[in-house]
Parts: structure tokens; C-alpha cells; sequence
């Protein structure tokens, strides 16, 4: 399903050749998708690889290989633009993200990471370690994701699975560093934790020198087991189809044997890459053909056809683009701008109970849909205001545990509204940091996979933090906090007498998320609805009686004024002013 263009498919070709030489593994996995999906993976991997191989290159410099891997970044974007490629992964890659409709500005930060990696990478613990793993690993196994999801084979994990699933890659990361210690060795590289090293004293100089001494043999050793745990995970592919279930039981088997190989090695794996025996891995692979084979036969797939060879590209450019700056939010229709506040006078915190959807649709004769699918515009609109006045942390009320009560047909039209607002991602340009607040419970999953994604993806952004309150609770919230706080006294760690304002909020799902200065409802309803009491207990409060639809950036921007010409004393006895 590649086409007739020539130069397209000696582009998926290269992709092939290099991803089976390269990784054969990982090939061998590939061929356990449906024909028609393998070019996009082949495609995707050796993307990653390329920009891999350029960032451990070491006949070149640091300052060389950095810039190198920026310039093939840039080269993505404009080929992206272009819609075509004269490099043959590239064009391999813009092809396979044009045709799926995939969105491959979410691998940005990704590539970032690897042209980070190119001044040395050294962790102070497991959590460091494991935030670099999943920021490289995950952007790309999503991409792949969608691929499936695309072809009608959704991947969308439970709600339970999404650590299973991280923590296997994870063993994924430490597995691939283990079979590539001597190589990495011989760069002067160690990519362990120092919290590892440190159980273990001496080995990391031993690594270094290539000496077996009893501390290595033991740091590998632990590190084995480790990876070991980390890649078992049979709950991880419960309940997923079959297909992409096979792959994901095949890769833990073909970890499993990897991990058999680096202990038989011993010390030789500080002088050459050990491989499973070609029997260990046909005694995986051969019934895993079989299973793909029957899996695939019954699913029925959808594919999109080739794309005709152009010099332009079908979508948008801004969808996958790669700015060099973000972009500033789309001025006001009619070109109004925000007034000047003073910065002691601006709010840090805005929350907004975004009321009268229904009512909105229903004093027009349309569905209450057709109310909130309005609201998701008043949104962007509010977003857009809140980074042109510079605000700094924007709280929207989006779907409460209490909405559950309403009409399940009103319910799930709200639920589609929130899925194509994060599908659609259209703050992706903008310097917006988006969070999500709630409980996971009864939301699809597919909708929290969406907003961890977003929040991966967009948490190193320094703008607006937008956070959106889904299936969220302000009791709810401060229970859970309780029984925290209760876990902390039983196993010793706090003491119930000393608990203070300040052990609360550090256990608050958002430790770090400010108080709320402004909150703001519309719709006319003066009540505060169980939305962030902890947060918002010394919050000035601000009702209107436009419903939510008809609010644009001009109605928080009159909020914001109105906030700065209150004065607040927070308990305190007011100044007086001289005469």
C-alpha cells in the first residue's frame, strides 16, 4: 500500500533494510503486524534510529553531533511543510505521518531529549532515569499507537495498565543499556542511575576500566533481575485484541531471552553485544506468526490509500509543526487587546466554573450537544485572552463527579466534545502547559490516555499551566488527601498532633498548584459547586449571567480588571490611608 512514486518506495525500503540490520529484533516484531502497517512502523523506527545514530556518533564532537541532530529536527519540520523529503527517512516519515493523519510535533521533545543526550546524561536516582527513558521511548510507541487506532485496532489502555505499561518500557530501556554496555562503555557512557551505582561501591570505576569484580558482578546481576521484573507484566495485554496483544507478549519473551543471553555472557558483555542462540528465538517466533497470522485474518482493517506525489502537504502545517518559538494565540476577531494590569494587581490563578451550555443550546431550539460543543470554542477563546493578558495558571471546571447524575446521553455528548478538543490538541503551538485534575473512576480510557499524553507532552512548557478539572471533586479531593495523610501518621512518617495547613496542601494531588485568587462562574448560579475548596478558600468570587457559549477572552479579561481594583487583606486589618 506504498504506491507508484519510486522515490517513496525506496524510502520504505531503506526503512526496512536499515530497521532489519540494525535491530532484528524489533524487525522480527514488526512482521507481526499486518502487511499494510508495517511500512508506517519501519518507518517510525528508523526515524528514531537515525536520529539515535547521529547523537552517538563519536568521530564527531559534541557541538557537532548536537547541531546535527537540530538540523535534522529543522529539516522534519520544513519537510513536513513540504509534505516530501530528499532524505529517504524523512521522506519515509512525512509520508507515513501525512497519510495516517498522525501528529508528529508530539515527538519534538522526544528528539530534544536525544540532542540533550549528546552533552552526557547522568541521574541522581531511578525517577530521574525513568522521566529521560519515558520521554524518549514514549512519544514514539504512541505514534505507533495511533497507527493501530487508525487502522480500527484501538490500543487505548485501562486505566489500571497505563504504569504497567510505562514500567514495561522501562524494562524495555534497561534491557536495550544492559545489551549495549559495552558500546556505550567504550564512549566513556554509564547511563545508570547513581542511586544503583551507590548499592553496589567500586563498580561504576570497575565498568569503567572493564574489570569484573565482584561489585559489577553484582550491579549487573541486580540490574538483570530488575529489568526481569519490569518486563513481566502479564496484566499489561488483558482484555486487548489479539493482534497487538501477540506483539507486546512476543517483545517480553524476546526480552525475557535477551536477559537469559546477558547473564550466560557473564563478563563478557563488558567486551561484545550477546544475543539469544537463532533456536531461542525461532522457539519464539514461529508460534507468535501463527497467533498474528489467525489474529489478523479475522480483523477486518482500515487503511488509507496511497498519496498521490505533491509538493504540498494536505494538512495543516501548524499540526506537525516544529517551531523554534511558540506561537503567539490568534488576535481577537475584532482586534480588541487586553488592558494593562499592574503586576501587583494580576491574579496568578483563575478558575472558572464554566455553567449554562445546556441553557445556551435550549433558548436556541438546538440539543444540549450542540451547547457544550459551542462551549469547547469559548474555551480557546479564554485560553487565548489568558496568555495575551499573561496569566500564569488557568483552572477550567470541566466535567465533575457529580455530572454522572445527568442524562447518559448528555453525558457521553460531553465526553465526545472533551475527546475531540484533546484529539484535535489545538493549544499544540502555544506555550500552554495543560494538566489534568481528577479521578480516573468511570472516564473512558481512551480520554485519560489523551490527557496523559497531553500532559507529557506539553509539561516543560513555562506559559499557562491550563489545568482541566475531569470527573473531579473538591470533597473527593480532600478525602483522599485525609486518607494520604492517614497512610503517612500509620506508617510512622507523620505524626497525627504536628499535622499542619502546609502537610495538607504537600499531599494534595496538585501540591504545587497555587491558591486561587479570582474564581469565576457564569451562567448566572452564585454557588461554588464543590469545585477546589482547598484551593479556593480565600478566592475572590466573581458571577455573571452570560451563559458559557457566549463568553470570549474579552469576559475574563473584564474579570481580571474587576479583581485588580479589589483589596484584599486575607484576615488581616486593612491599611489605613493617611489624610
Amino acid at each position: 500500500m506504498i504506491g507508484d512514486d519510486p522515490a517513496l518506495r525506496a524510502a520504505y525500503q531503506h526503512c526496512q533494510r536499515s530497521t532489519k540490520e540494525q535491530d532484528p529484533a524489533e524487525y522480527a516484531l514488526i512482521q507481526l503486524v499486518p502487511g499494510a502497517l508495517r511500512p508506517a512502523c519501519w518507518a517510525l523506527w528508523a526515524a528514531a534510529n537515525a536520529i539515535d545514530d547521529l547523537a552517538d556518533d563519536r568521530t564527531a564532537s559534541q557541538d557537532e553531533r548536537a547541531t546535527r541532530v537540530e538540523q535534522w529536527i529543522t529539516s522534519l519540520g520544513r519537510d513536513l511543510a513540504a509534505g516530501r523529503s530528499m532524505d529517504p527517512v524523512r521522506h519515509a516519515l512525512v509520508d507515513t505521518a501525512l497519510r495516517w493523519r498522525l501528529d508528529l510535533s508530539e515527538l519534538h521533545d522526544s528528539m530534544v531529549v536525544v540532542q540533550d543526550d549528546t552533552r552526557g546524561r547522568q541521574f541522581t536516582d531511578w525517577n530521574a532515569w525513568r522521566t529521560w527513558g519515558r520521554d524518549d521511548l514514549l512519544p514514539w510507541f504512541d505514534q505507533a499507537r495511533d497507527v493501530f487506532d487508525k487502522a480500527g485496532v484501538p490500543i487505548a489502555l485501562r486505566l489500571d495498565a497505563q504504569e504497567i505499561y510505562e514500567t514495561f518500557l522501562d524494562g524495555f530501556r534497561l534491557t536495550d543499556i544492559l545489551t549495549d554496555l559495552s558500546a556505550d562503555l567504550a564512549q566513556g557512557d554509564l547511563l545508570l542511575p547513581d542511586e544503583a551505582l551507590d548499592a553496589f561501591p567500586g563498580a561504576a570505576g570497575d565498568l569503567s576500566r572493564r574489570r569484573w569484580s565482584p561489585a559489577a558482578h553484582g550491579l549487573i546481576t541486580h540490574l538483570t533481575g530488575l529489568a526481569r521484573q519490569w518486563v513481566t507484566q502479564p496484566a499489561l495485554t488483558r482484555g486487548m485484541h489479539p493482534g497487538p496483544a501477540n506483539v507486546l507478549s512476543t517483545m517480553a519473551d524476546l526480552l525475557h531471552a535477551q536477559l537469559d543471553a546477558l547473564t550466560i555472557a557473564g563478563p563478557a558483555i563488558l567486551h561484545t553485544r550477546p544475543q539469544p542462540t537463532l533456536l531461542t528465538s525461532t522457539r519464539i517466533l514461529a508460534p507468535a506468526r501463527a497467533r498474528a497470522a489467525l489474529a489478523w485474518t479475522l480483523t477486518p482493517l482500515t487503511v488509507p490509500p496511497p498519496r498521490r506525489p505533491t509538493t504540498h502537504s494536505p494538512l495543516p502545517a501548524a499540526r506537525n509543526s516544529f517551531p523554534a518559538a511558540f506561537s503567539a494565540p490568534p488576535p481577537h476577531p475584532d482586534g480588541h487587546q487586553p488592558p494593562r494590569i499592574p503586576a501587583g494587581q494580576m491574579p496568578l490563578h483563575v478558575a472558572v466554573i464554566m455553567d449554562g451550555n445546556g441553557r445556551w443550546a435550549q433558548q436556541r431550539g438546538l440539543s444540549r450537544h450542540a451547547g457544550h460543543q459551542a462551549g469547547a470554542a469559548a474555551v480557546r477563546e479564554t485560553v487565548h485572552g489568558a496568555l495575551e493578558i499573561g496569566l500564569r495558571h488557568l483552572t477550567l471546571y470541566t466535567f465533575s463527579t457529580e455530572n454522572w447524575k445527568r442524562d447518559a446521553e448528555e453525558v457521553d455528548a460531553i465526553l465526545d466534545v472533551v475527546r475531540a478538543e484533546l484529539t484535535d490538541n489545538p493549544f499544540r503551538d502555544l506555550d500552554v502547559r495543560i494538566r489534568w485534575h481528577g479521578r480516573t473512576g468511570k472516564l473512558p480510557t481512551d480520554i485519560s490516555d489523551l490527557l496523559r499524553r497531553r500532559e507529557r507532552t506539553t509539561r516543560e512548557r513555562t506559559g499557562l499551566t491550563l489545568t482541566m478539572c475531569i470527573n473531579y471533586g473538591g470533597r473527593d479531593e480532600i478525602t483522599r488527601t485525609a486518607a494520604h495523610l492517614a497512610r503517612q501518621v500509620r506508617d510512622g512518617h507523620l505524626h497525627a498532633d504536628h499535622i499542619s495547613e502546609k502537610d495538607f496542601a504537600r499531599h494534595l494531588p496538585h501540591p504545587d498548584m497555587p491558591d486561587v485568587d479570582l474564581l469565576w462562574r457564569t451562567g448566572s448560579e452564585q454557588r461554588t459547586s464543590n469545585f477546589l475548596p482547598w484551593h479556593a478558600a480565600y478566592a475572590e468570587l466573581h458571577f455573571t449571567h452570560d451563559c458559557w457559549p457566549d463568553i470570549d477572552r474579552r469576559h475574563l479579561w473584564q474579570a481580571i480588571t474587576e479583581y485588580s481594583h479589589r483589596q484584599r487583606h486575607h484576615g488581616a486589618t486593612p491599611a489605613t490611608t493617611a489624610t
